[in-house]
């Protein structure tokens, strides 16, 4: 191997390790959003929350998506007036583009009155999905 391909693996290692890395650091993440889009129970097809909603953007062959299932399900279970919505986002196209999801899980962190306060891509831990909520809850 040449001094230039050697050269070439090595950034290549580099630069994919920083992007998992960051990757990571962000995943499940809830970032504050600017959005003041409201989402409707009907588009959503159910209830939203007394409270507030959790929606979760999930596919099928997502095992993120279990994980995120099973913590959404945990808070909303544990938080009164919290209720835990999942979206197919392969069944639901135009909302999936209509909010912007890339990539699933997403979750979106809904008010009482169906307003974006909060997003996550990836698994979001229980505590900080908690820590949101009490943020977000009137």
């Amino acid at each position: 191997m040449s001094l230039i391909g050697l050269v070439a693996v090595v950034a290549a290692l580099v630069a994919a390790t920083v992007f998992g890395l960051v990757r990571r650091r962000r995943g499940g993440r809830l970032r504050v959003t600017d959005a003041a889009e409201r989402v409707a129970a009907e588009t959503l097809g159910s209830a939203l929350g007394e409270r507030a909603t959790l929606v979760q953007f999930s596919s099928a062959f997502c095992r993120p998506c279990v994980a995120t299932r099973h913590v959404l399900d945990a808070v909303a279970g544990t938080v009164p007036g919290v209720r835990h919505v999942e979206v197919d986002a392969e069944s639901h196209l135009d909302l999936v583009r209509q909010l912007d999801v890339m990539s699933t899980p997403t979750t979106l962190l809904l008010d009482s009155r169906g307003r974006i306060r909060r997003r996550a891509t990836g698994v979001p831990r229980r505590e900080a999905v908690l820590a949101a909520l009490a943020e977000v809850i009137e």
